[in-house]
């Protein structure tokens, strides 16, 4: 049985994989990014979440108010405090989104082989043969033939809440087509998407800018996911936005490729944004559905090489309404962790899903059963032919270090870091075992008053795959000498000792900095 992203024992005993796996501090090297939302408000369900698994809360401005989602962030709050688990906050913008317009919130049923009407006139009421949306160009942008998909926010894809339709007729600012399945539209929003069509609207929206500088700079959000980027430039625009914002300079972006467009100029969004969003239920309607697994692996490729997270979306649909996935599902988790995926975003199935919490914990357990048999051999050497040589200074000692903790077996690998980029760069190359990224705050002043940073980097490090981080105590100094390099060393293997990933008798390797050098050194620890 040979794969070269596989590690299988020759010959395999199939009944050891019926063993059960022996539970770890961290659930998983891989991430999960949970979206909190009607289900999953709660201090008691957001703890459950934490405890779970879940290390990045993503906030959807696609529905809900800033009041809303202000509450269920300081809920947030409460729950890390309590169960002393980090997590980072993801503010998602809601972008060129067209939506149908249903004030009544009654269900409309669509028949197929029936006609239905899309009208931008806002103020008519939604009926089972007229749909108001919140576009005036639609018209434009459309000719007969061409194919629209309307559904639940979030598509779950099932034919009874998601229906297609295809334009037959452009009348004035009215879009006239044929309904091509029958579907029950139920709740007050409702997607619309048109398959591989331009829609002339800006990636960041008036009322994206304005959610940004009140909702973004009063909660000092760690990450921007940036709906429908689909060029370079949309990541450019909003970068320079946020650095008029304050602390939201610090923000990192991630593109969210949703469309024909962001998948044609990925490689120059994937140069401009700080990480990517497959946003695969957009894209599983742009593309044939059997080109879908070849843009996933081609994207997570080239993310993984660039260093930058990729992180995947729509991997268990079902559990928004059940209790487990289906046997696709839970392949498909699997495989995007074979893929090289950092995390998992769940959508639907946390912010309206009966069970967010079990859907954690079940895809958590998908991701470290994947991990085990992940050809991290094969992979270390692709990426270390893809950088090249001469390496620069950093890569050669990140790789070095991974090198040296898989050859001597370490548990762990901790990273003596500032600014993330040292820790992060480790992670490229995959360690079987976690990497503790020893945050060193440094001290930092706006002519006004001083503060530390470091709360940041080490939040961010949150979506990286096998990254874990802890902020150091801030008197230590940027530039440490031995004595607090050691200081400080003591308290990661303590911090690593008292979680159960570091035990007697362990080899640890360590990398950092020492005056002007790096320095990889091996420990092997005492009783």
């Amino acid at each position: 049985m040979v794969s070269s992203h596989l590690l299988l024992e020759e010959p395999i005993r199939m009944a050891s994989i019926l063993e059960p796996s022996k539970p770890n501090f961290f659930p998983a090297m891989t991430k999960i990014v949970g979206t909190l939302g009607q289900k999953s408000s709660s201090v008691e369900i957001i703890s459950g979440c934490l405890k779970a698994g879940m290390s990045v809360a993503r906030f959807d401005f696609s529905w809900g108010d800033a009041k809303f989602h202000q509450e269920t962030l300081e809920n947030l709050k409460v729950a890390i405090k309590s169960t002393k688990k980090l997590c980072a906050v993801m503010l998602d913008t809601v972008g060129p989104e067209l939506q149908v317009i249903n004030k009544t919130k009654h269900s409309i049923s669509l028949q197929a082989d029936s006609f239905v009407v899309l009208t931008p006139d806002q103020d008519k009421e939604a009926t089972s043969n007229l749909l108001p949306i919140n576009f005036s160009g639609l018209s434009q942008a459309v000719k007969p033939g061409d194919t629209i998909f309307i559904g639940q926010y979030l598509f779950t894809g099932s034919e009874t809440t998601s229906v297609w339709l295809e334009v037959t007729e452009v009348k004035g600012e009215d879009v006239v087509c044929l309904i091509k399945n029958s579907a029950t539209l139920a709740g007050s929003l409702y997607t619309l998407h048109v398959s591989q069509i331009h829609i002339d609207l800006p990636t960041l929206t008036d009322k994206d800018k304005e959610v940004i500088s009140t909702w973004g700079v009063r909660n000092n959000i760690d990450f921007l996911s940036l709906s429908y980027t689909r060029h370079a430039e949309d990541v450019r625009h909003a970068r320079e936005f946020l650095s008029n914002l304050g602390d939201l300079s610090q923000t990192q972006i991630f593109a969210k490729i949703e469309n024909v467009e962001g998948l044609t100029h990925f490689d120059e969004i994937l140069q401009e944004a700080d990480g990517i969003i497959l946003s695969r239920g957009n894209l599983g309607i742009d593309l044939p559905p059997e080109k879908v697994f070849l843009f996933q692996k081609a994207a997570v490729h080239k993310c993984n090489m660039a260093g930058k997270p990729a992180v995947v979306t729509r991997v268990v649909d079902s559990m928004t309404d059940n209790l487990r996935p289906t046997r696709a599902e839970a392949t498909d988790v699997a495989n995007a962790v074979l893929d090289g995926s950092d995390a998992i975003l769940l959508g639907a199935e946390t912010l309206r899903g009966l069970y967010p919490v079990d859907t954690i914990s079940v895809v958590g357990k998908i991701c470290a059963e994947a991990e085990k048999v992940y050809n991290q051999d094969v992979y270390f050497k692709k990426t270390v032919k893809y950088v090249g040589e001469p390496m620069t200074h950093l890569e050669s000692i990140a790789s070095s270090a991974v090198r040296a903790a898989i050859k001597v077996k370490a548990s762990v690998i901790i990273c003596f870091t500032s600014s993330g980029r040292a820790a992060r760069l480790i992670a490229k190359y995959r360690p079987t075992m976690p990497v503790l990224s020893v945050v060193i705050p440094r001290l930092k002043t706006n002519q006004l008053r001083w503060t530390f940073s470091g709360a940041f980097e080490a939040r961010q490090s949150l979506i990286v795959r096998g990254l874990f981080p802890m902020l150091a105590d801030p008197r230590h100094p940027a530039e440490p000498t031995n004595a607090t390099n050691e200081s400080v060393l003591k308290v990661a293997l303590d911090h690593g000792k008292a979680s159960g990933v570091i035990k007697p008798h362990d080899r640890v390797v360590v990398c950092q900095k020492v005056g002007d050098a790096s320095v990889v050194k091996i420990i092997e620890l005492e009783d």
